[in-house]
């Protein structure tokens, strides 16, 4: 085969493979997709296509204290894990990677456990802990529920930065006098910031997305905004459910989005030193 020929038909394979991604994507997007139009429904139940468009439920969803409270302690929630879960999880990568000890990859796998586990154990398990130790349907036994399945990810990000860093950076620091507090702040964790960010991201998705913990650790003082999606679709299929999941798609894009553009910066960034 001359070269112009096997250019030609790497050409024809590539655009061969283009083809099959998006017809794959479109075929497991579409079902997200048709929620979107259904949630500027004007009728009072789901309907595709609408019959006519409007913007009633989500002024319902910004002004009705149903959906707006459970909102509001889902991003407390949210944000609570974030936090625990980036400095627990980024604590325990640091000991998984550099650590030098006996059962550490039997340790790393109990930590990512929560990634395998069925939720709905995890789930049955912490109530049947929370409820002797009085945490259930409260913020903190909830944001404990759900660090609990978000550390993996934090271990997960945070351990592949560490295992791409260059220790003799550190070394170099340590011999030109600066402490280990120093190094850290100066050295390490600017070169894995990437990776604790992009996991702390991945928590409050997690957190903010997570339903069956939910569902058994809150009642009547906090509930969050996908137990409230699950007890709206159990009395009710209104439109409503259909404008929280647009709200919530596009909350999604825009973190994901926002930690692609991060990474692009900081990698070009990186590039440029």
């Amino acid at each position: 085969m001359t070269a112009g020929g096997e250019l030609e038909a790497r050409a024809v394979i590539r655009s061969f493979y283009y083809i099959i991604c998006f017809l794959v994507g479109f075929f497991l997007l579409s079902p997200i997709l048709l929620v979107i139009p259904m949630s500027f429904s004007s009728v009072s139940y789901l309907q595709f296509p609408p019959p006519d468009y409007s913007w009633r439920w989500y002024i319902q969803f910004f002004t009705d204290p149903t959906w707006v409270q459970p909102a509001i302690q889902s991003l407390q929630i949210a944000i609570l894990t974030m936090f625990v879960a980036t400095t627990l999880g980024t604590l325990a990568s640091f000991g998984l990677v550099r650590g030098k000890f006996f059962g550490r990859q039997g340790l790393f796998t109990l930590l990512i456990s929560p990634m395998i586990v069925p939720i709905i154990i995890i789930a049955v398990a912490l109530y049947a802990l929370f409820s002797r130790l009085h945490l259930t349907d409260t913020i903190i036994g909830v944001m404990i529920g759900h660090t609990i399945v978000a550390i993996p990810f934090v271990i997960l990000a945070v351990s592949a930065s560490l295992r791409g860093f260059d220790e003799n950076m550190e070394r170099a620091a340590r011999v030109l006098g600066a402490s280990p507090l120093k190094t850290f702040f100066k050295i390490t964790f600017p070169l894995i910031r990437p990776g604790i960010i992009s996991g702390a991201l991945f928590a409050f998705i997690r957190s903010f997305d997570e339903t069956v913990v939910s569902i058994f650790l809150c009642s009547i003082e906090v509930r969050t905004l996908p137990k409230r999606m699950w007890e709206g679709i159990r009395t009710e299929v209104s439109p409503i459910i259909a404008a929280v999941s647009t709200l919530l798609i596009c909350f999604s894009l825009f973190l994901l989005i926002t930690m692609e553009v991060y990474r692009a910066k900081n990698k070009k960034r990186m590039l440029g030193k």
